[in-house]
């Protein structure tokens, strides 16, 4: 039970008192106080107030406290929305620029560094306060070593390294993850800490999906879990993927998918959020396509659903709050077992657009406190 260990259980809440420690490590009091000295000294841990007294002499309370800040990134095809967030979850400083992905790596990144500084100056503190950049994708991440793989919708970024490439900029922990992970991550941290399994769906450009399994991330053997745009729909071989496959539920019920049908029918319709902004105006073709989208989608779902067996099933994204969402949950509640949705709670994100950022910086957190690398930096402190 080290001092990384301690902090760890003070900062998620499981310890408040050096008495707690003792309960949940079974080290004496003596030991605790040792293994927290280091904690002190290095700023990592204060004491703040007391516990309300029941008799006795009250407990001093500790604190997990660092002024570090935490880069976030959220990316998507054409866009991204960036923060400088504190340890607590505060954004400091955040925008959202126009950014396309399909320039790719190199100007994307380079442009989110350079925002990254700009950003960090508005918030007055300096370089060495960063922690850790969360980056999320719209592709396939390996999330070891935060590389994208055959990403159908990011032209020349499979095998570039992006966490490399951050890394050597700002000599931080970098780690890239698939967006849909981080919404899905965000939306857990954020509004239902206590609900596993949680399911993300995300529908906007693409489809892609995030599972939390017991407050952590179900990413696969080769970071594709999740990856339900590419499953393949029968009786729809005319409609061709940007994977180069036929018959994607992407292909046939993503945003960009229907936006080119829309343009079709003689509503021009450049992207997902066009389409979004037709659906809000009551457009009665767009509210057509949409609701038959959101029923193939539960199709996929309620396979899912039966599978998974998730407490909370989260849509987000372009197409969230709109009448997909009504042809989703009339699937899945017609066709999967009652007893698989007896608990299942079928829901908008709550969110939107700042669930990636959440997610974001707790992945970084998760990191960058994880009891292994306290204690390394702990180390490093004490010798030098």
């Amino acid at each position: 039970m080290s001092s990384g260990y301690l902090l760890w259980l003070v900062r998620t809440g499981k310890a408040r008192t050096r008495a707690d420690l003792q309960q949940h490590t079974g080290l004496s009091r003596s030991t605790v106080q040792q293994r927290l000295k280091p904690l002190f000294d290095c700023g990592y841990l204060r004491s703040h107030g007391t516990e309300d007294s029941t008799g006795g002499r009250p407990s001093v309370l500790l604190e997990f406290t660092d002024d570090g800040v935490v880069l976030v990134a959220d990316l998507d095809t054409a866009d991204a929305r960036l923060a400088v967030v504190d340890l607590d979850g505060r954004r400091l400083a955040e925008e959202r620029i126009a950014l396309e992905v399909a320039t790719g790596p190199v100007p994307v990144l380079d442009a989110l560094d350079a925002r990254f500084r700009a950003l960090l100056e508005q918030t007055g503190r300096p370089p060495g306060h960063v922690r850790g950049i969360g980056v999320g994708v719209p592709g396939p991440v390996e999330f070891e070593t935060g590389t994208v793989r055959q990403p159908p919708i990011m032209p020349g970024w499979d095998g570039y390294p992006i966490a490399d490439h951050l890394a050597g900029r700002w000599a931080v922990p970098v780690l890239v993850d698939n967006d849909a992970n981080i919404m899905a991550l965000g939306e857990h941290t954020q509004q239902y800490p206590e609900s596993s399994p949680l399911v993300l769906v995300k529908v906007s450009a693409g489809i892609g999906s995030g599972l939390v399994f017991n407050g952590g991330l179900l990413r696969g053997v080769d970071g594709g879990a999740g990856d339900i745009g590419h499953i393949r729909l029968p009786g729809h071989d005319d409609a061709v993927c940007m994977c180069g496959s036929r018959g994607c539920l992407a292909a046939v019920a993503s945003g960009g998918a229907l936006a080119r049908r829309l343009t079709e029918r003689g509503v021009p319709t450049r992207s997902s959020r066009e389409l979004a902004a037709h659906l809000a105006a009551g457009r009665p073709e767009a509210v057509e396509l949409a609701r038959e989208a959101g029923r193939l989608v539960g199709e996929v779902l309620t396979t899912v659903v039966c599978m998974v067996n998730p407490e909370v099933l989260v849509i987000a994204g372009d197409l969230a709050d709109t009448h997909f969402v009504t042809g989703v949950r009339e699937v899945i509640y017609q066709k999967a077992l009652p007893r698989a949705t007896r608990h299942l709670q079928v829901t908008s994100s709550s969110l939107g657009d700042l669930a990636g950022l959440h997610g974001a910086q707790a992945m970084v957190l998760d990191a960058a406190y994880a009891p292994a690398a306290v204690d390394e930096r702990l180390a490093r402190e004490g010798a030098s």
